[in-house]
């Protein structure tokens, strides 16, 4: 995808990542359907150590067996066993950031809301500890 007068939005993007290896970072991106949110994203993770996870409208169990999956594949997280709370994945995600900087890209964040509305006050308490 080319990308016109998106030099400001990836400078910022690029700067909240080199923040973020200093400290835990937590940035949102909103926007309407369909103006390249998720493209603008990938582009500026590229060549970075990152994880992408679409959340779809399967069930919490299924969702955390996919992303376990991904997370174990792209960042080479260990995790014995089967993870079918979103609550557990999120932990075993925020542990791994502590000792291996990497950038989590979660698409289509809402659709969480109609598999376990839960998981914002999850990750917020996660987050938060």
């Amino acid at each position: 995808m080319k990308f016109y007068d998106r030099k400001t939005e990836l400078e910022t993007l690029n700067r909240n990542r080199e923040q973020s290896k200093k400290s835990a970072c937590f940035t949102v991106m909103v926007g309407r359907r369909r103006i390249g949110k998720t493209s603008l994203l990938l582009k500026s993770v590229k060549g970075q150590n990152y994880l992408y996870l679409f959340v779809s409208r399967k069930n919490e169990p299924l969702l955390c067996t996919q992303f376990q999956k991904e997370a174990m594949e792209v960042l080479g997280l260990q995790i014995f066993g089967t993870i079918t709370q979103f609550h557990d994945l999120f932990e075993q995600l925020l542990l791994f950031a502590t000792k291996e900087h990497y950038t989590l890209i979660i698409d289509e964040f809402q659709e969480f809301d109609n598999v376990n509305s839960s998981i914002f006050s999850d990750i917020q308490n996660l987050w938060d500890k």
